[in-house]
């Protein structure tokens, strides 16, 4: 299991490539998990990327290539792993998949994971965290009861203020400018299965699975 996970902010991609990973044991490797690690790490690699972001620049596409060379050379990736969060586009997959033809392990599938836009938004948006127990809600899909339960203990629903409408929007805007293209090249490489991301979460992971297969 070599694969790439595309899916907009929402979709879900998190939740069901941690499931793969607890299924199957392929490692999930996730850029932002990879750079944060090397930095507080302090390693090579690390101390190159807090000097470009205390610059105010961003990571090099070499730099994070470099940090995923580094992570799929560990035993737990030789028989597989979930790239998530990258690439991001064109170039990037290209890179990826020269590098990846280097060390022999060529991807196997790319799995968009599939959710209409006004879902996503609302995901997004009516995300709300109990301030008394730290459960993480959604005001327009969590049962009433669960919402009740976190006021009756004394909590308040919180909105983090990165979750406003506006801020979402732009995000999924930039997300479609920069996955579209994506879409289209894997496809034409004849790499991609569409899952469609919507529904319980049990039921899109049997929906992923068979994708995969």
């Amino acid at each position: 299991m070599r694969i790439v996970l595309l899916g907009a902010p929402g979709s879900g991609k998190g939740t069901q490539a941690q499931r793969l990973v607890k299924k199957h044991g392929a490692p999930q490797v996730s850029s932002g998990d990879l750079l944060r690690e090397a930095v507080a790490r302090k390693t090579e690699l690390g101390l190159q990327a807090k000097a470009a972001m205390d610059a105010g620049e961003l990571v090099s596409d070499e730099l994070v290539l470099a940090l995923i060379r580094e992570r799929l050379s560990r035993p737990d990736a030789l028989n597989g792993f979930i790239l998530d969060g990258f690439p991001r586009n064109i170039a990037q997959a290209q890179a990826l998949e020269e590098m990846l033809q280097k060390l022999g392990q060529p991807i196997d599938g790319v799995v968009l994971m599939n959710v209409d836009p006004g879902v996503l938004l609302k995901r997004l948006t009516g995300r709300r965290t109990c301030s008394k127990t730290g459960q993480v809600l959604n005001i327009h899909f969590s049962p009433q009861e669960q919402l009740d339960a976190c006021t009756r203990a004394g909590g308040e629903l919180l909105q983090r203020a990165d979750d406003n409408e506006d801020t979402i929007r732009n995000r999924l805007e930039v997300y479609a400018e920069q996955t579209k293209p994506l879409i289209e090249h894997y496809r034409g490489r004849g790499l991609l299965r569409v899952v469609e991301a919507e529904g319980e979460m049990g039921v899109v992971f049997e929906r992923l699975e068979r994708a995969l297969l």
